[in-house]
Parts: structure tokens; sequence; C-alpha cells
């Protein structure tokens, strides 16, 4: 049987009208069963009136990361690092600069391969997860900042706001600049659309089929799975096509092009490059169809404030037949994607203050996307210790977020932060670094 491809929907306006039901329409054609499709919307529909001068766009990207990639033969971890804010006036020019800029390319393989060849060098930067949107406001249908699904209800009934997931981030790109193996947070749907700029490359894994990338993931990085089951939320795990194929892992490609929208379906893996300076507005909603994924969903739990949604509001408006089953825990069945493991559906995880008709909202909940880096502050302290010492401590950390017996990253920050390092963050864990003397000629700045 033929592995599902990923389908492209050129919707009219008429059909354009009703994001929901146009959703519903493409799963009934089996869009899903490639976990992401791609949708050019009509001609009619003009998100940004007064078009994209960089010049007119009035945002600071205040946490953009640089990328750096360690590891070799289709098997790499990412290291973002937090560097100073931007505008985008000047993340543009950075952009430009020759160490930035995108490479001359026949066509779209040839610049995939340039981009494989050249993942580990030159560290790019990625102005992502910038609340906020550039869709005009008077925008009725496809507005990604208002989409009005189910995932609404969160709001609604718990008064939770989640950046990125039930309001609008945006993202800015350049060159090589990418977004590593995941499913979205509590495995929902995602919306993605490239407003301007240069494409962006797209891979993504069948649903039926992400259960073997989570075991090959498991299988390249023991000591990250050992720390967290769910580790690949941490945005962090590059994995080649060429390893995707000599394992027997399905998987489609596509290009996105300015214009276009790509939407992903839940616990479809994707992951992805920037072919250079673009952006891009996403974020996440939710169908019925998705309640089932989101109760089973895996969960980061190495950080406490990692994306947790109460699926409470979810299964007692949708699933009531199941609702006081599900809150005793013996909620048993399959995952959508895995008719072989028959389970409970993992207890409830309820909302601060608790009621089980939701009539008062209860207070807001600060969360985070897997994407964010975790900080690592250079703390004062009256010891004295030698720059060396500070650079060895943060190279051995590193070193052991996924183990010595990969090989992956022992080489990595090889000369420790630079000169006016203020920040350093990663993914998985806070380290303090007891010095107060800079360490000059090193490969991460702050």
């Amino acid at each position: 049987m033929a592995e599902p491809r990923i389908m492209v929907f050129r919707p009219t306006w008429d059909e354009f009208q009703d994001f929901s039901a146009y959703i519903d329409y493409m799963e009934s054609k089996g869009a899903h069963k490639a976990g992401l499709v791609k949708v050019v919307p009509p001609p009619e529909w003009v998100p940004r009136k007064q078009g994209y001068d960089v010049k007119d766009i009035n945002i600071t990207i205040r946490t953009p990361i640089s990328q750096v990639v360690s590891g070799r033969q289709g098997i790499y971890q990412q290291l973002n690092i937090q560097k100073r804010s931007l505008t985008v006036q000047e993340f543009y020019e950075k952009a430009k600069q020759e160490r930035h800029c995108t490479p001359k390319h026949f066509d779209y393989a040839d610049i995939e391969k340039k981009f494989w060849k050249n993942i580990t060098y030159v560290a790019p930067i990625y102005g992502a997860d910038v609340p906020g949107s550039i869709t005009d406001p008077d925008v009725k249908v496809w507005n990604i900042n208002c989409l009005g699904t189910i995932l609404d209800y969160v709001n609604m009934d718990y008064n939770i706001s989640i950046a990125g997931v039930n309001t609008a981030y945006l993202y800015f790109g350049m060159w090589k600049t990418t977004f590593a193996w995941h499913t979205e947070d509590m495995d929902l749907y995602s919306i993605n659309y490239l407003h301007f700029g240069a494409p962006k490359t797209w891979y993504a894994i069948p649903p039926e089929h992400g259960r073997k990338l989570e075991k090959l993931a498991e299988r390249y990085f023991p000591a990250n799975y050992q720390d967290c089951k769910a580790f690949l939320r941490h945005k962090m795990t590059l994995i080649s096509t060429q390893v995707l194929k000599t394992n027997g892992i399905p998987f489609n490609k596509i290009t996105q092009e300015p214009g276009e929208i790509m939407i992903t379906f839940p616990y479809g893996y994707h992951a992805g490059f920037n072919h250079g300076f673009n952006c891009a507005e996403s974020t996440n909603f939710a169908t019925e169809r998705w309640i089932e994924y989101g109760k089973r969903a895996s969960v980061c739990c190495c950080q406490p404030d990692m994306v947790k949604i109460s699926m409470e509001t979810f299964v007692r408006r949708f699933q009531p037949e199941r609702y006081e089953r599900w809150l005793r825990g013996e909620d048993f069945g399959y995952h959508p994607e895995d008719p072989t493991n028959y389970y409970a559906a993992p207890k409830p995880m309820l909302p601060k203050n608790f009621k089980s008709k939701c009539l008062e909202p209860t207070c807001s909940i600060p969360q985070k996307r897997g994407c964010a880096p975790v900080k690592i502050v250079k703390k004062k302290s009256t010891k004295k210790t030698g720059g060396e010492k500070a650079k060895d401590r943060l190279k051995s950390v590193w070193s052991k977020l996924e183990g010595r017996e990969c090989g992956i990253a022992t080489d990595l920050l090889i000369d420790g932060p630079v000169q006016n390092t203020n920040k350093i963050r990663f993914h998985t864990r806070t380290i303090e670094l007891l010095t107060d003397t800079p360490v000059c000629n090193g490969g991460a700045v702050g």
C-alpha cells in the first residue's frame, strides 16, 4: 500500500469562508494521513493590505536565538543561544550579511543538499516565537490570531492564554534557520502562513509512523530519553532524511512559497528549514477529532512551565459519556495512531481551583512552548575562579545533555562564552556559572 502524500488544496473564495468546515473537508479527502497539507489561499484573501516593507514592520524581536548545531552523519542536536534583541530592520540587515545570506543554488534540491552539508557551520539567527500578528485585525476569515476553533474553550473556561498556542506567534527566519523534529504541544493542529520572503522547506512523517521516529530518536539519544521520555518536545533533535530512509521511516517533503499556508495535523511529526530571510505567522488550533490525541499526548515533565492544557473542558463537552470514567483514570482505549496498545488515558490534569462545570474562570497560568530555551545565568560570587574553569564546566554540562555514548556534542562550545556574555540558554536545564571573569573567543554570544 502506497504511503500517503502531502496534498495541495486551492479553495475558492466561497469555500474559504468557514475555516473549520474546510479543515473537515480536507480530512474527508485524507489530507491528514500525511501529517501535513498545503493550502493556496484564493486571490481575494489579503491578510495585510499595506504590504510588507520591512521598514513599516515596527516589531522588536526580543529573544532571537543563535542555532548552534552539533553532530555528524545525519544525527544532530541543536542548541539555542539567546542573542540581544533586534528590530526587524536590524534582523533583515544581518540576514543579508555574507555569512548569513542564501548561497547560490540551482533549485530546491540543490539548496536542500547545501543545508544538510553545512548544517554544523555558521550558526544562523532565528527570530522565533515573537508574540504578535501582522495580519490586519479586520480580516474575518482564516485570521491566524483568531481562528475561532474549539481550542478557544481553554481561554473561555479557564482564562488561560498561551502565547503561540491559542494566540499568534511570528517567526523571522534567515538562511539555514531550522525547526527540529516535533509534534505540536498536546499534539494539536498548527497553521503557518508565510507572509513574505524566502521559501521554507518542510519534512513530515505520516502520523501512523510517528512511533517509529520516537523509537529511532530514543536509540540515537538514549541519555536524553532517560532524562525525559518526551525529549522530542524540547525541539532540539535533527535527523536527516537519509537516516530516515536507512531506517525505513516514511516521510514527505514540500516547499512552502510566500502567500501559502501549511497545516500540520495531530501527532504529525514535522521539521524543516528556511531558505533565507522571511516572515511567517503561526498558531495552534483544535477540532473534535483532536480530543483523543490530546488526552493521550506525551508531556514533558522535566520543565514545569512547559505547555500543558487541561482536557477537562473538551471531554466534558464532546465526550460526556466517558467523562466520569476519564476523571477516575479508567478511560481505556487506543491512541488514534497506535491501535495495538490498549490502555487507560492518563488521569486528567485539572486546572487550579477546578470546578466540574467551570462556572468561574481560574487564574491565568504562565506557560511556555517547548522551543523556548532555558536560561543559564552567570551568577555573581565572591569566589574567584578562572575563565578556564567556567569554560570547562559549560563544555562538560553540555556534552552530558545527550550522553557521551553518542559522541555528538563533546566538541561544542570549546571556547566557552565570549566577552560580555549575560545569558546563555539551553533547552533542558539551568546551570549557574560561578565566575565574574569573561572568556574571550567563544562560540556563543548572549
